[in-house]
């Protein structure tokens, strides 16, 4: 596509766009959240690895807290609005066999971090595709705020 950005986003990237832009990424027990507006061409994407990160460190995009702060203050800081961003989630599958039996497992915690955080900012969810035992390659559209998810494995 002409004039398109293409931006494939590693684990503990976050990145926000008002121009045309699609953004690939692979996630296993990982999260990623898309904002956007609609109407406004204005969207985003996290890739987060944990749920919290260690008392004493630092806030870091690999954690849901940090990650998901990052994309809502690039996005409105492009001329989103906070009170009219949507989110999806996807992501969060439970991909070590050795913990299929385990309850709460980190891809869990995840989307658990995700769906409370969008909450406490008043970010309503509109689509998700977690859990799981596969991993997922999502592309999301930044213009137009639509997203694909392809199951990866058999």
């Amino acid at each position: 596509m002409s004039g398109v950005i293409e931006v494939y986003l590693h684990p503990g990237d976050v990145y926000a766009s008002a121009r045309p832009a699609v953004i690939t990424t692979i996630l296993g027990s990982c999260v990623a959240v898309c904002l956007s507006q609609k109407g406004t061409g204005i969207g985003g994407v996290n890739h987060f690895l944990l749920a919290q990160q260690r008392d004493g460190e630092k806030p870091s995009p690999r954690y849901g807290p940090a990650a998901i702060d990052m994309l809502i203050n690039r996005v409105v800081a492009l001329g989103a609005s906070r009170q009219k961003l949507t989110a999806m989630v996807f992501g969060g599958a439970n991909v070590l066999h050795a913990f299929q039996e385990g309850v709460r497992h980190i891809g869990l915690a995840n989307v658990e971090m995700a769906r409370e955080l969008l909450a406490r900012h008043g970010i309503p969810i509109c689509a998700e595709d977690v859990g799981g035992t596969r991993g997922r390659r999502l592309v999301f559209s930044a213009q137009d705020g639509n997203a694909s998810v392809r199951r990866l494995g058999s």
